[in-house]
């Protein structure tokens, strides 16, 4: 499983996370750890309403696991990631080996509204200077800003038996490519797990 975890969550190329995307909370089962040259099959899950994104953010996080990993859009339908009845999910994972299942949702979108106070700057150096140059004194007003926050939890299951091993919960602020937000939300979980003494 070690490699199946490295790979999903360690970029291509290793750059520090970027500020834009921190982990705000995560959760591992008590003693439970990545074992090295542990042989799996993972299953990947995003659940997101837009089919669109879920193919892409599924297609990047298979890439980085490698052959060993399957998108679930290439059996499951849009009606079947909604369905409440997992019956069908069950009987694939079982009947086609899975020891793993990926799951990505976003859980929460907020806005953040901050106040940046305005500035006032002048000339300062001899009394005539000051008098004569007085005029040159300028004001930026404070203005507002929002900032849109996008809460995304990835969760890391065993198969067989159907245990929660890992799940972190994300805060990327104002995300433009979902390419770029799937590397960051990856380089904050995997350093997470690390610290957590899941990633070894």
């Amino acid at each position: 499983m070690k490699q199946l975890i490295s790979a999903v969550f360690i970029a291509a190329i290793m750059i520090s996370c970027s500020p834009s995307t921190q982990i705000v909370k995560s959760w591992h089962e008590p003693g439970a750890t990545v074992q090295a040259g542990a042989a799996n099959k993972t299953l990947v899950i995003a659940l997101v309403k837009d089919e669109t994104s879920r193919r892409v953010i599924e297609d990047q996080l298979v890439k980085r696991i490698g052959a060993n990993a399957v998108a679930s859009y290439t059996f499951l339908t849009p009606e079947a990631i909604k369905s409440t009845d997992s019956t069908m999910l069950d009987n694939k994972l079982k009947q086609d080996a899975y020891t793993y299942v990926l799951i990505m949702r976003l859980a929460d979108v907020d806005k953040e509204v901050s106040y940046v106070p305005g500035s006032t700057s002048g000339y300062y150096g001899g009394y005539g200077r000051y008098y004569g140059y007085g005029a040159g004194f300028y004001s930026t007003p404070g203005y507002y800003t929002t900032d849109k926050n996008y809460f995304v939890e990835t969760a890391v299951y065993s198969v067989n038996p159907d245990k929660l091993l890992w799940t972190g919960t994300t805060k990327t602020v104002n995300p433009t490519k979902i390419e770029k937000t799937v590397t960051e939300i990856s380089e904050a979980v995997s350093d997470k797990m690390r610290k957590d003494g899941f990633l070894k």
